[in-house]
């Protein structure tokens, strides 16, 4: 028994998007849009919904919507081009949290001479308005 078709509201619903998440995916040629009948709306397949999960998923891993594009287009049998994929998105989030952690440091010890300081400048506005 194959599923019922859905209408882009229940689509949406199931998969646990808004309508306008559906059509954007659509522009961006991450969700195929079916032809619309002459009369009536149009019916997309059940497993769109495990689609735009997979979408989610990945997005919540950091990947873009390009990047799931990609490895949606690799599919099952390209383990080893999708593990390189992980791998790089990985490096760049690895990159990531020494540039928020360094950025943090820097708050860090300007709210600290900020708090030491007893003078009227401040040293958070005096560094941020320097040029280098």
């Amino acid at each position: 028994m194959t599923a019922k078709p859905l209408t882009i509201g229940h689509l949406a619903r199931a998969a646990g998007v808004n309508v306008e998440t559906v059509r954007y995916y659509q522009r961006v040629g991450l969700v195929t849009e079916p032809h619309k009948p002459a009369s009536g709306y149009r019916q997309y397949p059940a497993d769109t919904i495990e689609r735009i999960r997979f979408i989610k998923r990945a997005q919540k891993l950091g990947f873009s919507l390009k990047e799931i594009n990609e490895l949606l287009a690799l599919g099952e049998g390209h383990c080893e081009d999708v593990r390189q994929r992980a791998e790089h998105k990985q490096r760049k989030i690895e990159q990531q949290i020494a540039d928020l952690e360094a950025m943090k440091a820097t708050l860090e010890s300007l709210i600290q001479a900020c708090t030491e300081n007893g003078q009227a400048h401040c040293p958070i506005i005096e560094t941020l308005n320097r040029h280098n």
